[in-house]
């Protein structure tokens, strides 16, 4: 572990905020979120060192495994896929609504992970896709997609070309960052001048974060560094020079997932969430809490996404 300062004003005065655990994998440790009193960010402090946080992202991780193959949800597999499936038509609606795109123009993912949505992006609008994750994800189906080119390393050390992307998105990556601000800077200098950056993370200050508390999914630790509130998220964009085009209470992200695991996190306190085994609750519970979730877009619940331009 080490301690870090604040990654938003680099002061050294974090307050404690939560004290969490992996509830979501079950492995051992205990791991403790600050609050900037300053800037008002939250992060995590004292984190695992950047160069051993990989082992955190193996083959369990949902967002790096091909959900065709080595995942096996039993008889209910149909509609796992068909719920990864609606996932990335959500993020492809928001981008239409946003940034619609011509065939031949370029779309930078960050955090591509399995490469599902850049693989639904590029065929749905002919763009050329090129994905960015932190792992070398190659061997994943969706990366032999024609017209998708895999790119691995630190976000906020990449080389990308300047002015290039009509769209850039990073789906929940930023509460992943280590140097969020150079990542930001790299984005904002990939940004074609007519182009659009949608960056979706979970919100610190919804009410899924306040019901929860260190129960939180969106704390998912250890692989979160930052927690953001609206306030703190928006400042984050403009101090990196991004114009705010939209502002969001929502996300692409399903809002279920984090009601349904924050009570399953306590009633399990770090065990872990077996997601095969809790597969029948979470789409019978989803059927049911179906009328809440149509006031997903008022009710503030858990996602907030930005949409920023040059």
């Amino acid at each position: 572990l080490e301690e870090v300062a604040c990654p938003g004003c680099g002061a050294d005065e974090g307050q404690p905020l939560w004290r969490a655990e992996d509830d979501l994998h079950g492995t051992p440790g205990s791991y403790t979120f600050v609050r900037c009193p300053r800037c008002r960010l939250a992060y995590q402090s004292p984190r695992i060192r950047a160069d051993l946080i990989e082992r955190y992202y193996d083959e369990t991780y949902l967002a790096h495994s091909d959900t065709r193959g080595p995942i096996r949800w039993g008889p209910l597999r149909p509609l796992v896929e068909r719920a990864f499936a609606q996932h990335d038509r959500r993020k492809l609606a928001l981008v239409r609504r946003y940034a619609p795109l011509s065939a031949g123009q370029a779309a930078l993912d960050v955090g591509s992970g399995s490469g599902s949505f850049l693989a639904r992006l590029v065929r749905a609008t002919g763009a050329v896709g090129v994905g960015l994750d932190f792992k070398d994800l190659s061997h994943l189906p969706d990366y032999k997609t024609p017209g998708v080119e895999l790119r691995h390393g630190p976000a906020g050390e990449a080389t990308l070309e300047s002015e290039r992307y009509r769209l850039i998105t990073l789906w929940h990556v930023l509460e992943h960052d280590y140097a969020p601000r150079e990542t930001l800077a790299r984005v904002r200098e990939a940004l074609h001048p007519e182009g659009r950056c949608l960056i979706e993370v979970p919100r610190l200050d919804s009410l899924s974060a306040r019901v929860y508390g260190r129960r939180w999914p969106g704390l998912q630790a250890p692989q979160h560094t930052l927690l953001f509130t609206r306030e703190t998220l928006l400042r984050f964009v403009q101090e990196a020079g991004l114009e705010l085009v939209d502002y969001l209470p929502y996300g692409a992200f399903p809002a279920w997932f984090y009601l349904f695991s924050g009570a399953a996190f306590y009633v399990l306190r770090g065990r872990g969430l077996d997601l095969r085994a809790a597969s029948a609750p979470y789409f019978l519970g989803q059927a049911l809490a179906t009328p809440l979730l149509l006031w997903e877009r008022r009710l503030n619940l858990a996602m907030q996404t930005v949409v920023c331009r040059r």
